[in-house]
């Protein structure tokens, strides 16, 4: 029997993608992190495309598509992505990654290039994707569709955390200055903008541990006896 695809989009910092990758083996099913791939492209563009000041040359970055292979790899039971053959799973978590991947992100150009290989994925069934528009552009016939929203100041908190665990310099204030700017720039894109599905299950985990938000989206999924 073919397995479920799955779609979960939501804000940052709500835990989409450990979430998604606990859920993935409790399943036995692939989680893909989409917002990896549009992070690596990213990092790509400010190694390659940047401008004297700084700024990414959106232009430069599109005739460099033909150069950029993006592929995950399994290492140690974890998906970990690769461009052009470099680990970059640690580079792409970085602040300058983070202040810029949004204005990547709206890029039709990007979202294009990357679409298709979303899709091919999810093809063959079993597999999990979240990111921001995965219910509503790129899995629209997704058999379970989640939408994970948190307050900001909670928000920040695990944003922030995360990045010192990772040992990567980071101020609060930055951080929270970092995520309304980037809710603002991902709602209000004009393509493919965040936004709950209206098929999708909203689940508000401010006050939920990680646990508690995996039992809310497994129930709901293993309530249906389709897949399991």
């Amino acid at each position: 029997m073919k397995k479920p695809v799955i779609a979960i989009d939501g804000y940052s910092s709500t835990g989409k993608s450990s979430i998604s990758k606990i859920i993935a083996e409790k399943l036995g099913i692939v989680h893909l992190d989409t917002g990896a791939l549009y992070r690596g492209i990213t990092w790509f563009a400010l190694q390659n495309c940047a401008d004297d000041d700084g700024s990414i040359n959106l232009q430069e970055l599109f005739k460099s598509f033909q150069i950029i292979k993006l592929e995950f790899k399994k290492v140690e039971d974890e998906l970990v992505l690769y461009l052009n053959h470099k680990n970059i799973s640690k580079e792409i978590r970085s602040a300058e990654v983070s202040e810029n991947v949004s204005l990547i992100a709206k890029q039709k150009e990007v979202r294009d290039f990357l679409l298709e290989t979303q899709r091919s994925i999810a093809r063959n069934g079993g597999v999990i994707m979240d990111g921001r528009d995965i219910g509503t552009v790129v899995l629209p016939d997704a058999d379970f569709k989640f939408f994970l929203t948190a307050s900001i100041d909670e928000r920040t908190k695990r944003r922030y955390n995360e990045l010192l665990a990772m040992g990567l310099e980071s101020n609060e204030a930055q951080v929270k200055e970092n995520l309304i700017a980037r809710d603002k720039i991902d709602s209000e894109r004009e393509i493919a903008p965040l936004k709950q599905a209206e098929d999708a299950i909203l689940i508000d985990n401010t006050k939920m541990t990680k646990s508690q938000t995996i039992d809310a989206i497994l129930l709901q999924i293993t309530k249906i006896n389709t897949f399991y």
